[in-house]
């Protein structure tokens, strides 16, 4: 894969990180993030919880741009999304916009995260 088409995937994924972080939780436009935080950590800190993982989220976007580690960093996307998903897909199915499906999309963007790292990459990020 050549270096652009890599580094729009990149920014892709990055993306992804930055409007849920910031569009969705710190800013909270989508509601609905918060109420899964708080049926799972409880409702009475679900607002703080929220917007520090959504916080998180807009560091794990800039930790991508930043190329630092990389392959460390698809590591821990992939594990954050898998193990957020399970939770989700037990404890809150009925809140995910796309219910018990949701799953289905977070196993896609876990195969694009590690195919764009492991398998479309080069020697140059290791």
């Amino acid at each position: 894969m050549n270096y652009y088409k890599k580094r729009l995937l990149n920014i892709f994924i990055a993306f992804v990180w930055l409007i849920n972080g910031l569009y969705c939780k710190v800013l909270n436009l989508v509601p609905r993030h918060q109420e899964i935080v708080g049926r799972i950590l409880g409702n009475q800190n679900a607002a703080i919880f929220t917007k520090l993982i959504g916080f998180s989220e807009i560091l794990m976007c800039i930790w991508i741009l930043i190329g630092y580690k990389r392959r460390w960093n698809a590591v821990t996307q992939m594990i954050i999304i898998a193990v957020m998903n399970i939770l989700e897909f037990l404890l809150v199915p009925d809140l995910l916009l796309w219910g018990k499906m949701n799953s289905i999309f977070a196993f896609l963007f876990i195969c694009l995260i590690y195919f764009n790292e492991f398998l479309f990459n080069n020697t140059e990020n290791q």
